[in-house]
């Protein structure tokens, strides 16, 4: 496994072969305990795969397109983030079970780890990736960001961390495999943010009737219009920016920042791209899942 700093130690630890924070594993009882209602609807993903593009979507589509109700209050407390705990100051599972229903959920747990009442009771869910090296470039600048979190000493020390899954959430490859494998079945929509990029008409639409509504072109267009990368690094209830700095510094680095694809060509050297792209044969050999990583 990648080395692993004292500093590290003080915020993460191993879970259940996981890495997680440890203010969440603390207080795993709650999470694992967790009541699903039927009609809740689950958004997953790995860490910096366009959670927060698809949850402002999916909210548009349960409130009809109404921007303003989009605009009532920030999106992590609309889409509350089931694992994350930070003490008192935010309690996913307390967010939720306050909630009325239908409820839409984020979380960045593998399948395994999700709380079991939402494979008892068939909850739809929403499985968003993106390609692995993006998701490392993104993920970096998240930790630079993340006050409690310890910085990387450099992108290529964090990229060898990435590859042996020691960074919070673990393994990309397994999460993504996991997934993959979960997602024969009919209540959950495998979505490629690659995808969503190249064609994000079509990708609404897709969202649009798996939640069991009818896509008008009003619609679609307003939602297109609203989730535009621009509009949502502009809105304070979708950037981050209402999280307090101490927690999330936004002037290290915006929670919003390119939304492209492609991005890792700026920052993988020659030979860092070589290396990476051999262990991620081998990582994914036996699986039939293929990511783009240009468009």
């Amino acid at each position: 496994m990648g080395t692993f700093k004292p500093e590290d130690c003080e915020v993460f630890a191993e879970f259940r072969g996981i890495l997680l924070d440890k203010r969440f594993i603390k207080y795993w009882d709650d999470v694992e305990t967790f009541l699903a209602r039927p009609d809740d609807l689950v958004i997953a993903t790995y860490p910096k795969s366009g959670t927060t593009w698809v949850s402002e979507i999916v909210y548009m589509i349960c409130k009809e397109g109404d921007v303003e109700k989009c605009k009532e209050d920030a999106i992590f407390n609309r889409v509350p983030y089931l694992e994350c705990r930070n003490e008192e100051l935010i309690n996913g599972v307390k967010q939720l079970n306050e909630k009325k229903s239908p409820r839409i959920i984020k979380t960045h747990l593998p399948p395994q780890l999700l709380p079991a009442s939402f494979w008892e009771k068939n909850c739809k869910m929403i499985y968003v990736c993106r390609n692995a090296k993006d998701v490392a470039v993104s993920f970096y600048y998240f930790f630079l960001m993340i006050t409690s979190y310890p910085n990387p000493e450099s992108f290529s020390e964090f990229v060898e961390k990435f590859m042996q899954g020691q960074v919070l959430y673990g393994s990309w490859y397994d999460h993504v495999k996991s997934w993959w494998e979960k997602s024969k079945n009919p209540s959950i929509l495998f979505m490629f943010y690659e995808d969503m990029i190249e064609d994000i008409r079509r990708e609404v639409i897709k969202l649009i009737k798996f939640l069991g509504r009818k896509p008008s072109e009003e619609l679609v267009d307003k939602i297109i219009e609203h989730t535009s990368f621009q509009e949502m690094k502009n809105n304070p209830s979708t950037n981050y920016t209402t999280m307090p700095e101490d927690m999330m510094n936004t002037k290290v680095s915006p929670f919003m920042r390119k939304g492209i694809v492609g991005d890792w060509k700026n920052h993988f050297t020659v030979a860092l791209k070589e290396r990476f792209d051999e262990h991620y044969e081998q990582q994914m050999k036996e699986c039939t899942l293929k990511f783009r990583d240009e468009l």
